[in-house]
C-alpha cells in the first residue's frame, strides 16, 4: 500500500514529519504493509526546478493508493506559466477529488465558541464553483478586460452536484441520518438553481435520510447559536470552504480540523490550515490537522478496500489526540498547552501505542 507524502512549504515539512511518524508507528503496530515515497513540492522545488509540482510529481501521486499533502504557501507562488502551480489545487482536479471531507467536533475539555457543540461533517464540492483555478478547461476563470474592470466566472454542472450529493447522502446513512444543502438560490438562480435541483433528486434516492436546506448567510449564524442541529452539511466549493473553517474554529480550533479529498480511486489528506510561514522551524506548530487528516485517509482505504487494519488504526489516532487534547498539559501552544511539535508527537505516538498495545 503506496503512500506519497508532499511535505508542502512552511510547517509543511513539520507536520509532515509528524503525520508520518504517527503512519509508520501505525504501520509497525497493525501489520498494515505500507510503504512511503516522499517527494519536495512547493517553493523549494520551485527554485530548484521552476515548477512546484513537476509532471513526475503528479505521476506518482496517480501511482499511489494515498497521498498526504502537508500545506502550501500559493499566495507566495508566482503566476502559473512561472512554474507557480496551486499543488493542490492541481491534484483535486487531475485525480478527480471531487469530494472535500471535513468534520468539525467538539472535543472533551477543550473548549467550544458556540452556544451548542459541534458534531458534523462539511461535504464540499471540490473541482468547479467559483474557484478560477478549476473551472475553465484551459486558462484562468477569472479575468481583466481593462486595468479597472476584473471578473471571475462561477461553474456549477449538473454531474458534479449529484455525485457530491450523493457522497453526502451516503455518509449522513452512517451518521445521524440528516442532510442540509447550503445555497444561495435567492440570488444566484441559474448556479444553486442547478445544483438545488440535483440535490433535491439525488435526496429521493435517500427516503430514509432527513433533508433540508438553508441560505449560507443565515447557516453562518446557525453555526454559532445552534449547531448541534447539524449533522451532514452539503455546499458548493467556496460556501464549504468558509463554513467548514468556521465550524471547525467553533469547535475548539482549526489547528484540529481534518480534511480529505475523495475521489472514485484517490484519496488525498491535507490539514484545513494554512502553511504558516512564520512559525517554520520554530517547534511550535500543531500537527493534529494533519495527523487527523492523515487518520482519515487510512479509514477510506479501510472502507473502499475493507481492511479492517486501516479503519483500527484510524480510531486509535482519533482517541489519542482526544486524549491529549483534553489534557491542558499535553496540548500544543495553539491551545493553551507547553508542548511544541516534536514532544506533541511522542505523547501521541506514545498513547496510540498504549492504545493499539
Amino acid at each position: 500500500m503506496r503512500i506519497l507524502v508532499l511535505p508542502g512549504d512552511g510547517i509543511g515539512p513539520e507536520i509532515s514529519a509528524a503525520a508520518l511518524e504517527v503512519l509508520n508507528l501505525v504501520d509497525r503496530r497493525l501489520s498494515l504493509a505500507l510503504s512511503f515515497e516522499t517527494h519536495e513540492v512547493g517553493l523549494a522545488r520551485l527554485k530548484r526546478e521552476g515548477t512546484t509540482l513537476p509532471q513526475a510529481v503528479l505521476e506518482a501521486a496517480r501511482a499511489a493508493d494515498g497521498i498526504v499533502l502537508g500545506p502550501v504557501s500559493n499566495l507566495d507562488y508566482p503566476p502559473r506559466d512561472r512554474g507557480g502551480i496551486n499543488i493542490s489545487a492541481e491534484l483535486r482536479t487531475k485525480l478527480d477529488l471531487y469530494a472535500n471531507v471535513r468534520p468539525a467536533r467538539s472535543r472533551q475539555g477543550l473548549p467550544h465558541y458556540g452556544r451548542t457543540p459541534i458534531d458534523l461533517v462539511i461535504m464540499r464540492e471540490n473541482t468547479e464553483g467559483f474557484y478560477a483555478d478549476r473551472n475553465m478547461h484551459a486558462g484562468s476563470g477569472e479575468w481583466m478586460p481593462t486595468p479597472d474592470l476584473a471578473l471571475s466566472m462561477r461553474k456549477i454542472t449538473a454531474q458534479g452536484s449529484r455525485r457530491i450529493a450523493r457522497a453526502a447522502f451516503a455518509l449522513a446513512r452512517s451518521r445521524r441520518r440528516n442532510v442540509t444543502a447550503v445555497h444561495k438560490v435567492n440570488v444566484l438562480r441559474m448556479t444553486e438553481g442547478l445544483f438545488l435541483r440535483e440535490v433535491r433528486d439525488v435526496a429521493k434516492d435517500f427516503p430514509d435520510v432527513d433533508y433540508n436546506e438553508q441560505l449560507v448567510d443565515s447557516m453562518a449564524a446557525l453555526l454559532v447559536r445552534d449547531a448541534q442541529r447539524f449533522d451532514v452539511v452539503l455546499t458548493t466549493n467556496m460556501f464549504g470552504d468558509i463554513l467548514s473553517d468556521e465550524a471547525t474554529e467553533l469547535s475548539g480550533s482549526l489547528g484540529l480540523g481534518a480534511a480529505i479529498n475523495a475521489g472514485e480511486t484517490h484519496c488525498m489528506a491535507q490539514a484545513q490550515h494554512g502553511s504558516a510561514p512564520d512559525l517554520a522551524g520554530l517547534d511550535r506548530a500543531n500537527p493534529s490537522s494533519l495527523v487527523l487528516s492523515a487518520a482519515m485517509l487510512l479509514d477510506w482505504i479501510a472502507r473502499t478496500r475493507q481492511l479492517e487494519g486501516f479503519a483500527r488504526g484510524a480510531a486509535a489516532i482519533e482517541r489519542a489526540v482526544d486524549a491529549l487534547v483534553k489534557d491542558p498539559a499535553t496540548r500544543t501552544a495553539d491551545l493553551g498547552g507547553p508542548l511544541g511539535t516534536r514532544a506533541f508527537t511522542a505523547a501521541l505516538c506514545a498513547q496510540i501505542s498504549n492504545r493499539l498495545g
